[in-house]
C-alpha cells in the first residue's frame, strides 16, 4: 500500500473557479472542516486502542467566526456526505481553540499517517499540503505585492493590478529509487543506505531531486553514483506517492546496478550496504529500539519499493 495517494474527493476542479459555488458549498449544512495548526491535523484516539487516531472534521455550524478569524481557508473536494475544507488555525493558541481541541491534540501527519484508514490520510495531507503553500506564498515572487486566495486556495493571484500574476501551487519532483544487484542470481541484493539525517540504524532507498532539464531517469543514474558510487543500467518506473511535507511528488523507480563497489559521498549519505531480502527480515520498525537495523517509516514509497522488491524475492 502506499499512502496518501487513495483521495476519494471529488476535487470538482472546474467548480471551484466560480466563487458564487465555493460560497454554496461553503453554507451547505453538509460542510465539513478539518482544522490544522502548524501543519499539524486536530485529531482524535480511539478510545479502545490509543495507537489508532482518527481524524476530527467539525460540520459548518460549529466553526462559528473561526474561519473568518483564521488565516486561510481551502476547499478540498465532494463526497458523497458533500463538500470538504480546510482551515489554518496557526495564528491561534490553545486557548483561543479550546472549545475544538478538548481532549484532542494537535498531531503530525507523519508520526500516525500509517494508522490512519487511507482515505483520511489522503485528506489529511491534501489539507496540510494545500494550506502550507498557502502561507507560505503570501507574496508575489514578480514584484513583491500581496498576493489573494482564489478558487479555494489552489491559486494566488497577485494584488497588484499592473502585475496580476497567477501562482499555482508548487509540487518539487523527486526520484527515490531501489538499486538491485542480480550479479549472482541465486543471491540477489538491494542497495539501502542511512541519510545523514536519518535516526541510527535507519536504512532506506537513496532518493534526489529533479535538476532543471533532467529527465527522471538521468536523475536517477546520476543519485545512485552520486551518493554511492554506483553506476546503474536498466531504470523501471514503479509507482508514486505525493509527499505534503512539505510538496514533493516522488516518483519510485528500480534500478540495475552495473557495479558493486560502494563509495558513499560522506555528506548526504553516511553509510550504505547491500542486503539479501531474508537479511531484510530482520530489520527493525522506525522508533524501535534495539541495536539492529531499522526499515523505513511505513508510510513512506521507500517502504512500498523494499517491500515489493523482498516479496518478489522471497516468494519467487
Amino acid at each position: 500500500m502506499i499512502y496518501y495517494r487513495e483521495l476519494s474527493l471529488d476535487r470538482a476542479s472546474e467548480s471551484r473557479k466560480d466563487r458564487a459555488w465555493l460560497e454554496q458549498q461553503w453554507l451547505r449544512r453538509q460542510c465539513r472542516i478539518f482544522i490544522v495548526r502548524n501543519d499539524k491535523s486536530l485529531m482524535c484516539w480511539n478510545d479502545r486502542k490509543r495507537d489508532a487516531p482518527e481524524a476530527i472534521h467539525f460540520p459548518k455550524a460549529e466553526i462559528g467566526n473561526l474561519a473568518e478569524e483564521s488565516e486561510q481557508l481551502v476547499f478540498l473536494g465532494l463526497d458523497h456526505l458533500g463538500p470538504m475544507f480546510a482551515l489554518d488555525v496557526s495564528g491561534h493558541d490553545d486557548d483561543a481553540l479550546a472549545d475544538y481541541i478538548g481532549n484532542n491534540e494537535f498531531v503530525d501527519l507523519r508520526d500516525v499517517g500509517w494508522l490512519l484508514d487511507s482515505d483520511q490520510a489522503a485528506q489529511l495531507a491534501y489539507a496540510r499540503g494545500l494550506l502550507f503553500w498557502n502561507r507560505n506564498h503570501r507574496f508575489c515572487g514578480i514584484c513583491g505585492s500581496p498576493t489573494q486566495s482564489e478558487n479555494g486556495g489552489h491559486m494566488r493571484r497577485c494584488t497588484n493590478s499592473g502585475c496580476a500574476r497567477m501562482h499555482f501551487p508548487r509540487t518539487d519532483p523527486a526520484v527515490i529509487m531501489l538499486v538491485e544487484d542480480r550479479s549472482k542470481p541465486n543471491k540477489p541484493r538491494c542497495l539501502l543506505a542511512r541519510n545523514s539525517r536519518f535516526p541510527s540504524r535507519m536504512m532506506s532507498t537513496l532518493a534526489g531531486f529533479v535538476d532543471p532539464l533532467e529527465s527522471l531517469e538521468e536523475t536517477v543514474a546520476r543519485e545512485v553514483f552520486e551518493e554511492c558510487g554506483i553506476k546503474v543500467g536498466k531504470i523501471e518506473y514503479q509507482a508514486s506517492q505525493p509527499w505534503p511535507f512539505p510538496s514533493s511528488i516522488m516518483l519510485g523507480f528500480r534500478a540495475e546496478a552495473l557495479t558493486r563497489e560502494i563509495v558513499v559521498d560522506g555528506v548526504e549519505i553516511e553509510e550504505a550496504y547491500w542486503f539479501e531480502a531474508e537479511q531484510l527480515r530482520e530489520f527493525g520498525e522506525w522508533g524501535d529500539d534495539g541495536d539492529y537495523f531499522c526499515l523505513p517509516r511505513r508510510d513512506s514509497i521507500a517502504r512500498y519499493l523494499v517491500n515489493s522488491w523482498a516479496d518478489e524475492i522471497l516468494q519467487g
